[in-house]
């Protein structure tokens, strides 16, 4: 297969490569036959046509070339009919583009189709009849139809024969346009009487190889005398038509005379042509030779036509012509836009001359009417850049925020020159994609939460909420808690925070008494490559709630001994029994305290203030009141719901010791004994077993209790008050006792009555102090009673 290639190559400022080859290829070809080496042939790599998705782009979207970018060659993809494509036209040739992305460029491609006799000579009919006189004189002409042959060059039509040659013989003419007027020569008289019908053969012939022939019968009837043919006025002639121009518009008239009279000299008009498209576009009046247009006329597809005329009489002479018509152009087509290739995405951080679109502007118009000026809407970061001949690139201008706007609808203008002007357009959706470029911010520069001490582990306290005016997962946001610590102690561990909302939770339960605020850092991080982040601070307040009971600091409540205030019988209203000293570790309201008179033996005798505990008596003590006094009193703080703690105050009535020794060891202490001692001995027998276990279990519990209040009074936060009774001086002879005695008193089981030993005198009314004491009263665990009713003897020692 002969081929040939031209290639050109030149490079634009933008930065993408133009180039041109020509191919020539014969028609007729199988599908996939090669074409050409593209890749070989423009110097690229394979690979590069791998990348590049390079494609062939034709105009008309027909394609008859396909690209195998593995091979990097072009193949037959349609088999091609020259004389389909390209008519009579020569040369015919292909034009398209291979277009590549990344970067940009394309390469206009030229295949010449060479033709092969693949088509034999025609005539349109397959015979044609003739009536001649008898008379017709020697060198006689009658004008034959002429055979076409859609090949071209050689391979088209070349020479007729005509047979038998006895009486006509044929005469060729050749016209400017390359074609040849077929014309039958008398050469010898007609005779009637010998040969009424004389039938004749023409052959068309080709010059191809090999060769081809088409045959038309020629049917000639011999008439009597008829001496003079039809003349033209002229041989040529000539007239315009405006393209659209309506059906029926006379574009000229031809005119041929005879000589003859009668019916020998009417003239009959004709149209010779025969396989162009010259009858369905024109037709002359049979008459008077009027030439009208009958099809509809587009300059962009044909700007001439050649009328072929005869004239022709009764007598069969006939003389022809040729009508040439120009057809003129007006401004009817508007710009062709086509996208060659462009981006529906460009990224925001896209540098300036940056390619996005490319596109092909065609007007098949002529002169000014396809001179074509394109634009683009205003106030966009892009520009539209002409590269070549109806080419033009659609580039980056500046710089491209997708916060500012995310997606552009570019519109692309194109109008002639025409009058009046006749414009097109598209509109062209780019979407900006997103850069991490935009850090969150959080909505508040800080944050302060409250929480209620107590709360439950897992309790929300509070939401922050960042922002990001980036998109997708450049914007999704995450909360990360940063490590830090409170008191030594993890901030994860008072604290959590859920990475997608940005809720607070509460790890653990908080005591206001423990910790009262305390404040950490989150950090806000989007989902980019690399991820940015900012941080900020949230402070929490813990709020105090009413959770724990007023605590009596004195009198101090002993597990085996009893303490009694004592108050002589001539203490007159208004007198200071003693002073209930109560503290409460919460705060605000919640650690306000009262007292009240709860219960005791007799209230007409003493009363408690409100808000100071201070015991006092409201009337003078007689003889008559009982030594033993025995006051509970209530300490209630103010919270909702309010708590309170009791304390049993045990006051002696009476002038001396001894008077309150007698009086207090008069107390029974039967209701410690069962006097069915058999019964609990059965009872005790049938449930040891879980009896010493409940036991253990149960002194376990009250020991490790007592040891958590008495560490929780000791190291409280608040300062413990203690409370010390006054010392009275006896100098008006209206105080409490004047000295202290220690009394040990021992008994035994069942004894109503114990010997007492007196120590020496002190100088404090306090009854029971532990020596070890350094200032502050603390309850006395060492000592161990005989009996354990509160009720039972006093045990007093010497301080």
């Amino acid at each position: 297969m002969r081929r040939q290639v031209l290639l050109f190559i030149s490079m634009l400022s933008l930065g993408s490569v133009f180039g041109q080859i020509t191919y020539s290829i014969p028609e007729e070809m199988a599908k996939d036959s090669l074409v050409g080496n593209i890749a070989q042939d423009l110097g690229l790599d394979v690979k590069r046509l791998k990348t590049g998705k390079a494609r062939v782009y034709s105009g008309d979207g027909t394609e008859y070339i396909e690209l195998n970018k593995e091979r990097g060659v072009l193949l037959i993809k349609e088999r091609i009919d020259r004389e389909a494509l390209c008519g009579d036209m020569t040369p015919c040739a292909l034009h398209f583009q291979v277009i590549m992305e990344d970067p940009m460029e394309f390469y206009s491609i030229t295949v010449e189709i060479i033709d092969i006799n693949d088509n034999a000579p025609a005539f349109e009919k397959n015979e044609i009849n003739f009536k001649i006189s008898e008379s017709a004189v020697i060198g006689g002409k009658f004008v034959l139809e002429r055979a076409m042959d859609l090949d071209v060059g050689t391979n088209g039509l070349q020479n007729y024969l005509l047979k038998p040659s006895d009486h006509f013989v044929l005469k060729l003419h050749s016209q400017a346009d390359g074609t040849k007027n077929v014309e039958m020569v008398l050469q010898k008289p007609l005779d009637r009487e010998k040969y009424e019908h004389i039938s004749l053969v023409l052959t068309a012939v080709d010059g191809g190889d090999p060769q081809m022939s088409g045959t038309m019968q020629i049917l000639i009837t011999v008439l009597d005398t008829n001496d003079n043919a039809p003349v033209f006025t002229q041989p040529i002639y000539k007239g315009t038509v405006t393209e659209n121009a309506p059906k029926g518009t006379v574009v000229t008239t031809v005119t041929a005379s005879d000589a003859d009279y009668g019916s020998n000299g009417k003239i009959t008009y004709s149209i010779t042509n025969t396989l162009d498209d010259v009858r369905n576009m024109f037709e002359v009046n049979e008459e008077n030779g009027q030439v009208r247009l009958i099809g509809h006329i587009d300059y962009e597809k044909k700007r001439h036509f050649q009328i072929n005329l005869r004239a022709s009489d009764d007598g069969g002479f006939t003389d022809s012509c040729k009508v040439i018509v120009d057809v003129v152009d007006i401004n009817d087509n508007e710009p062709t836009i086509k996208i060659m290739s462009k981006s529906t995405v460009i990224s925001e951080d896209a540098k300036p001359n940056t390619v996005v679109t490319m596109i092909n502007i065609q007007d098949p118009d002529s002169g000014d009417n396809g001179r074509v000026k394109c634009s683009i809407n205003y106030s966009i970061p892009f520009i539209f850049k002409s590269t070549s001949n109806n080419f033009y690139t659609l580039v980056v201008d500046n710089d491209l925020d997708r916060e500012r706007a995310s997606e552009y609808n570019i519109t692309v203008t194109c109008s002639d020159e025409g009058v009046p002007s006749l414009s097109s357009s598209v509109t062209l959706t780019l979407q900006i994609s997103d850069v991490n470029d935009n850090a969150p911010v959080f909505e508040k520069s800080s944050y302060e939460a409250y929480i209620v001490e107590n709360n439950t582990p897992g309790l929300s306290i509070f939401t922050v909420k960042a922002r990001d005016v980036d998109w997708n997962q450049n914007a999704r946001v995450s909360y990360i808690l940063e490590d830090s610590s409170i008191n030594g102690v993890p901030v994860s561990s008072y604290v959590s925070v859920s990475a997608d909302s940005g809720v607070i939770h509460a790890v653990r339960s908080f005591d206001y008494e423990q910790i009262k605020d305390f404040q950490f850092c989150i950090k806000a991080q989007d989902g980019g490559s690399p991820p940015l982040s900012s941080n900020v601070t949230v402070k929490i307040l813990i709020q105090d709630q009413n959770d724990n009971a007023p605590q009596v600091l004195y009198p101090v409540q002993t597990g085996g001994s009893l303490v009694a205030e004592m108050v002589p019988r001539s203490a007159d209203v208004g007198y200071l029994v003693s002073k209930v000293v109560a503290v409460d570790v919460d705060s605000g309201q919640n650690a306000w305290l009262s007292y009240k008179l709860q219960k005791a033996t007799d209230r007409a005798l003493f009363e408690v203030g409100l808000q100071n505990g201070e015991i006092r008596t409201i009337r003078q003590v007689t003889d008559k009141d009982v030594v033993k006094q025995r006051l509970t009193v209530v300490v209630e703080d103010n919270g909702q719901p309010s708590r309170s703690a009791t304390v049993n105050v045990n006051v002696a009535v009476a002038d001396s010791f001894p008077e309150v020794l007698s009086e207090f060891t008069d107390f029974t202490h039967d209701k410690e004994y069962n006097d069915n001692l058999t019964f609990y001995l059965v009872l005790a027998l049938a449930v040891v077993s879980f009896l010493f276990i409940t036991c253990l279990v149960v002194i376990i519990s009250v020991k490790i209790y007592r040891w958590r209040q008495s560490r929780v009074l000791y190291h409280s936060s608040l300062p413990v008050i203690p409370y010390y009774p006054p010392r009275y001086s006896d100098t008006l002879g209206t105080g409490t006792l004047q000295h202290v005695y220690n009394y040990e008193v021992c008994r035994t089981t069942d004894s109503r009555k114990s010997d007492c030993k007196f120590g020496g005198a002190g100088s404090q009314n306090i009854l029971i102090m532990d020596p070890s004491s350094t200032g502050t009263m603390q309850r006395i665990q060492s000592e161990k009673n005989i009996l354990d009713e509160p009720d039972s003897p006093l045990e007093v020692r010497e301080l």
